[in-house]
């Protein structure tokens, strides 16, 4: 088990918040950018894919932390592609779960309510000059990007949670493309093993090399 660091971790939160920041701008410009040039019908596609964006990471960042690393070494053993990377997924649990639902997952809600606003300013500027109109179509929007949100997430919570070994085998393929094919290394190995590797009954797991 790996001890705790206060300075890595606060490397690590400067780092991801900084992260945080780049990408927020980079995204909110590129969706307003984006909204302003399409028609209201779009712009509300638009809002349900950075939705769906939002709802898959964080899925995929709880799957990781709820994973644990003995179904992986068996697939390892096997050959099995994205075994490896799965165990390293497991390994950073802290660091994707952090990356995947901390950055990607919360700052696509708040691009979401950006892009939510720039749809009900396009809607508000077709209908006719109706106070009441204005606000029902703010409301009932709002309403239905909220309820979308928090329900696609608890759904997604419930799939990470029952299928985390599936989910993060699927995240650990895509890793073993791009590092077999584009030669892009996501997690280098060479962190220490974490607690997800003693889950369960497993708590031999700590030292893998004495048990092969």
């Amino acid at each position: 088990m790996k001890k705790f660091s206060y300075r890595s971790s606060i490397r690590w939160s400067i780092a991801i918040s900084i992260v945080t920041f780049i990408f927020a701008c980079i995204f909110s410009i590129a969706a307003t950018a984006i909204l302003e040039g399409v028609s209201w019908a779009l712009g509300i596609l638009t809002v349900f894919i950075i939705i769906l964006i939002g709802i898959f990471f964080d899925m995929i960042g709880l799957a990781s932390a709820a994973a644990i690393e003995t179904p992986f070494h068996a697939m390892a053993s096997e050959k099995v592609k994205g075994a490896k990377q799965g165990i390293r997924i497991v390994r950073n649990a802290d660091r994707f779960s952090s990356f995947c639902n901390d950055v990607i997952g919360d700052m696509s809600g708040v691009i979401s309510g950006v892009a939510s606003a720039l749809v009900i300013i396009k809607l508000i500027g077709n209908a006719d000059a109706n106070p009441l109109l204005h606000t029902m179509v703010t409301v009932v929007f709002a309403g239905v990007v909220s309820a979308l949100t928090v329900g696609g997430k608890a759904m997604g919570k419930s799939i990470a949670i029952h299928f985390s070994t599936q989910l993060i085998l699927y995240v650990g393929k895509i890793f073993y493309f791009l590092e077999h094919q584009l030669g892009i290394i996501i997690f280098n190995g060479k962190k220490n093993k974490s607690n997800h590797g003693k889950r369960g009954k497993q708590r031999g797991t700590r030292s893998n090399k004495s048990s092969q």
